[in-house]
């Protein structure tokens, strides 16, 4: 039992402090001889409610659940990553929580109880992802177990506030043809995606972050023949598949010694050497981009990638600048050649201002090898002043 005087400074400060009420809870479980892990989900919420019962009759029912999560979980961030409605969460430090819905952003009426309980939930993430945040080392990228990717910053890099965004897992695996019923291309385009990925043409995506890359990419794999051997590579863990021969494969971040990284490059050439039908990169970023060109050149047909870009043209120049920056030297001509041979369609997706995700351009490179410029033919476009799909 905690003292009187306890009793009442944490009544007083139960309105806007939950660390103290989790601090509080852990010593007494702790002065009980209570091993919090060794107790199930609802054996845990039951010692809770009698814990702030002890303090408040009325305390339990509203600040169990919020405990509970703080105890089990991260805190107020807990009901937002179970909501699947929202895509994204944004923390501008322990007062301002963003969430993405719809592809919109709208402020939540969640906060942390202080600066430190922030500190301990993004502590607690990269933690449980095998890194660690802290002065030396004030930034992360880490990945939670339900696949969620996270991003946090924390002073002096950040000011004043540590900053913490998380872009959730997609559960739901879409198809061509969800995207066709959510509007974000037309039964045609889908239809004609469908036959080039049955006829095994390089597939390349581009878009902005938050445009809906990797759903679009995962429309497609989705359609790749379930007699076909899938190797998919990904930096983080995000398609989600139901193909009878399907293999994963995801890069590796250093560890806290620096050691360990294994990179989208590295996993690449290894795949190459595990008999795969198809070859799909999550994103290329950097000189894996040549590895893949190279590939699709040499018989690996059918593979899908993505990359950063807002126009088909521009999609095509990021690709030559990543395939230059291996330790193989090559001329700008060869490079831009291997990508005329190697790409044969190029999807542009984009994020409206409303927030709808929209297929804006499905386009054709022309194959024209040795020249120097990219003649890019759009097939299919996104009138956005009609708003509708049409036949370029």
């Amino acid at each position: 039992m905690l003292p009187p005087a306890r009793w009442h400074q944490l009544q007083l400060g139960m309105e806007h402090n939950r660390e103290q009420l989790h601090q509080a809870l852990v010593a007494s479980f702790e002065k009980s001889g209570l091993n919090l892990s060794a107790l199930s989900p609802s054996e845990l919420a039951e010692k809770i409610n009698s814990f702030l019962e002890s303090i408040d009759e009325s305390a339990a029912d509203k600040h169990a659940a919020p405990l509970f999560w703080l105890v089990t979980g991260f805190g107020p961030l807990e009901p937002l990553l179970q909501d699947d409605t929202i895509t994204e969460i944004l923390v501008n430090g322990p007062e301002q929580i963003y969430i993405e819905r719809n592809g919109r952003l709208e402020k939540s009426d969640r906060v942390f109880s202080s600066l430190s309980e922030l500190k301990n939930i993004i502590g607690r993430m990269a933690s449980l992802a095998g890194r660690r945040i802290d002065t030396a080392q004030p930034y992360v990228d880490a990945r939670l177990a339900d696949g969620s990717r996270i991003n946090a910053i924390i002073p002096p890099l950040s000011r004043p506030w540590p900053i913490l965004t998380i872009r959730k897992f997609a559960r739901q695996m879409f198809t061509l043809l969800d995207l066709v019923k959510m509007q974000t291309m037309s039964n045609q385009m889908a239809e004609f995606l469908k036959s080039a990925v049955l006829a095994r043409q390089n597939i390349l995506i581009s878009g902005s972050t938050g445009a809906g890359k990797t759903s679009l990419l995962n429309a497609l794999a989705a359609a790749v023949p379930a007699s076909e051997r899938l190797i998919v590579i990904e930096d983080t863990a995000e398609i989600k598949l139901n193909h009878p021969h399907l293999v994963t494969l995801e890069a590796r971040q250093s560890n806290m010694e620096g050691k360990g990284e294994v990179s989208i490059r590295a996993l690449l050439r290894n795949a190459l050497r595990m008999r795969p039908d198809r070859v799909i990169i999550g994103e290329v970023r950097g000189g894996e981009a040549l590895d893949m060109l190279q590939a699709m050149n040499t018989g690996h047909q059918g593979a899908v990638t993505t990359i950063h870009a807002n126009a088909p043209h521009e999609a095509l120049l990021r690709l030559e600048t990543m395939a230059m920056m291996t330790d193989i030297e090559m001329p700008l001509l060869a490079i831009r050649e291997q990508i005329n041979m190697a790409i044969r369609y190029i999807l542009q997706i984009e994020r409206l201002p409303s927030g709808e995700r929209k297929m804006v351009a499905l386009s054709e490179l022309i194959k024209r090898p040795r020249e120097a410029e990219y003649l890019v033919k759009p097939l299919f476009i996104y009138d956005k002043t009609r708003q509708e799909f049409k036949t370029a």
